[in-house]
């Protein structure tokens, strides 16, 4: 009788571990919530007609897409399966993208509460629905900049063979030489510092706003301030990782199987979590979201519940 390990493109498969299996159930509770909040944001019109909610849609559709196609990645991986360069080119260059959108989509979220509290009077002309389509646009436009400097570099060094040889894909095969990752990483320290002046200006701006108003402005405008700091707290999970290749790097120096484990603990921490958990508490926040949220997940009985108690 043949082992438990098979065969698969020439290669011996290793018994799938405990930490493949938790990460497997990660993603299916946090891809089963996000799918949640996206089918909740399609329940009321409302939800599409408005700025921030359209915005926190691009953020649940992005982390999903970005939970997943890194999911396919990180088992292939750790079954060490091979495949052309060219089509692992194909699949990173969605990653490398998407895993720039989020912080960038939270960042003009930050910017649409600065313009609601501290320009009210514009707010209807500047985060009107057709701006916000715009607003996408520009987002994967910002958010394609590092895809393209990554790739272009990449183009530039590699020979044409190079694409037809067979390789485990992972995010570092962009990376032939050491200054490609020098450059790489100046993009990313780029967009960090940029977000976080932008998260810290709306902060001050709000803040301003929020010593000088009274009454119920003062309470929407505490409210608001509050939203930003949580999207800061949203921002800076995401930036952290921006950081975790410099980490991973220093520890690969040090010890591999540290290197393994801290790895994993990152796209635990940082990629999983990060891209689920801040997102829901973001709708839990909202009232009208997290009524509709309530409504949808229970099937209806909430506002059968409501109407009787009217």
């Amino acid at each position: 009788m043949s082992d438990n390990s098979s065969l698969v493109g020439g290669q011996s498969l290793q018994p799938i571990n405990d930490q493949v299996i938790i990460v497997q159930i990660l993603v299916m509770i946090f891809l089963s919530i996000n799918l949640l909040l996206i089918m909740t944001f399609f329940k009321k019109e409302c939800f599409y007609k408005t700025t921030r909610y359209i915005l926190f849609a691009v953020t649940l559709l992005s982390d999903s897409f970005l939970l997943f196609i890194s999911n396919i990645m990180l088992i292939l991986n750790y079954f060490q399966f091979t495949m052309p360069v060219w089509l692992c080119i194909i699949i990173s260059a969605g990653v490398i993208l998407y895993f720039v959108v989020t912080p960038v989509t939270l960042t003009a979220m930050t910017l649409e509460r600065y313009v609601a509290i501290c320009m009210p009077l514009r707010h209807g002309e500047l985060c009107s629905q057709s701006s916000t389509v715009y607003c996408i646009l520009i987002i994967h436009g910002l958010s394609a900049v590092p895809f393209i400097v990554v790739l272009s570099i990449f183009f530039a060094s590699a020979s044409l063979s190079f694409y037809t040889q067979y390789r485990v894909c992972v995010s570092e095969i962009f990376i032939l030489y050491r200054w490609q990752d020098d450059i790489r990483a100046g993009v990313y320290q780029f967009y960090f510092v940029l977000m976080c002046i932008t998260i810290v200006f709306c902060y001050v701006k709000i803040m301003k706003v929020a010593k000088a108003a009274s009454g119920e402005d003062k309470k929407s405008t505490w409210k608001g301030l509050r939203t930003v700091i949580l999207h800061a707290f949203q921002l800076l999970l995401c930036l952290i990782q921006l950081w975790c290749p410099f980490i991973e790097a220093a520890v690969l120096q040090i010890n591999l199987l540290l290197f393994i484990n801290v790895r994993y603990i990152n796209y635990i921490t940082f990629i999983l979590a990060s891209r689920c958990l801040s997102p829901l508490v973001y709708g839990l926040r909202d009232e009208t979201f997290f009524h509709a949220l309530k409504s949808y997940a229970l099937c209806g009985l909430y506002n059968q519940q409501s109407s009787n108690v009217s």
